[in-house]
């Protein structure tokens, strides 16, 4: 049975007089999922960028970027984005800030707004509401223009009709004015990569690795991943946080969604966690790491010690009898006494109980595994 919402599509059509040349229309659906239709949104756009990451058009020079009240650039901003698909499918009323020379990380499970939220960034989507500025330009209206600062990997890889990687690569070099290639086969290298593969026997970890190198190899002033590691091996992981912490250390600004916490811990400064559309919390990854306080999980020898311990200046958060073990929550200056009072009693063990992204995450989203 046919539904009665309507959505716009917009595709980019080619270049007339340096411009581009955008058609929109509007095509009745009936059952969807978000990606579906995303992909059918900006097909186009992808497509274009990995042929021709970056498109000269009309010259507008970044406006001097906003800083906080502590002196961190913004060198990205949404502001009450929002993309409505119908039936509650979308992103709504999305706002954030990455600073310059950070890395931002975007949280969610699958259809959540992850990569509909990066495609507004890129430019290849048209927000209803709201605006996305990178380095001061509106990323919708300078789409072409923001790019030249761009490396960016798409959440499923479109490339073009080439025969291997290093004809792929190649390519993007020449589009971007690339002439030294040293970076790019230093990422081959650590990726265990062979260019020369043919492009469509590629396996998806291989075809990730290639689009890895093409976002890296020109060291540019913004990094956006989608889904990154998606296809990597357990080795390749490791490889992609050095990667992420080198081009840190360079001074780029990195923004990237990404499922595995792990990953998001060893690299981030923040991460953002989304659900159903609507951003839900940012956690400052520092503050996670240095919390005022510590949780113990503290095993007694004996039932009446640990029936008769003094939980003064502790915070019992649960108990456990048939094991004589409690959990406490200790403010950072009464440690000490926590230790000195442990003194007194046969104690089996004593676990801190280390916070993890993925605590946070679940508590915040509301238990969803």
């Amino acid at each position: 049975m046919a539904s009665n919402h309507k959505t716009y599509f917009y595709y980019l059509l080619g270049e007339d007089n340096n411009t581009w040349v955008v058609k929109e229309s509007e095509t009745p659906f009936e059952e969807y999922k978000e990606e579906s239709l995303v992909k059918e949104e900006d097909k186009k756009a992808l497509e274009e960028y990995m042929e021709h990451p970056y498109k000269p058009k009309k010259s507008e020079e970044p406006t001097t970027l906003q800083k906080t009240k502590d002196g961190k650039e913004i060198i990205i901003s949404v502001k009450g984005l929002t993309k409505d698909y119908g039936k509650g499918r979308g992103i709504f009323d999305i706002s954030f800030d990455v600073y310059k020379g950070s890395v931002f990380g975007y949280c969610g499970t699958n259809g959540s707004g992850k990569t509909t939220t990066l495609r507004n960034i890129m430019g290849f989507i048209k927000p209803d509401k709201g605006t996305v500025t990178v380095k001061g330009l509106d990323s919708w209206k300078y789409a072409s223009e923001i790019k030249k600062y761009i490396g960016y990997l798409p959440g499923e890889i479109a490339f073009p009709q080439v025969e291997n990687g290093t004809q792929f690569l190649k390519i993007q070099a020449e589009s971007i004015g690339l002439t030294d290639m040293s970076k790019a086969e230093s990422y081959i290298n650590a990726l265990q990569l062979d260019p020369t593969a043919n492009m469509r026997r590629m396996s998806k970890g291989m075809k990730q690795k290639t689009a890895l190198v093409a976002a890296f190899m020109h060291s540019p002033e913004i990094i956006i991943l989608d889904e990154p590691t998606t296809g990597l091996d357990p080795l390749m992981r490791d490889v992609f946080v050095h990667m992420i912490k080198v081009e840190k250390a360079r001074g780029a600004t990195i923004i990237m969604s990404n499922h595995m916490f792990d990953e998001l811990e060893e690299t981030c400064d923040y991460v953002g966690f989304i659900k159903d559309g609507h951003l839900i919390d940012v956690v400052n990854m520092e503050e996670l790491r240095n919390l005022p306080y510590r949780d113990y999980k503290i095993v007694f020898e004996h039932k009446e010690d640990y029936e008769n311990l003094d939980l003064r200046n502790v915070n019992v958060l649960s108990k456990d009898d048939y094991e004589h073990s409690i959990l406490v929550r200790v403010d950072l200056k009464d440690t000490n006494k926590l230790i000195t009072n442990l003194n007194k009693y046969p104690i089996k063990s004593v676990t801190e109980k280390k916070h993890t992204l993925e605590e946070f995450f679940v508590k915040d989203i509301g238990g969803e595994e």
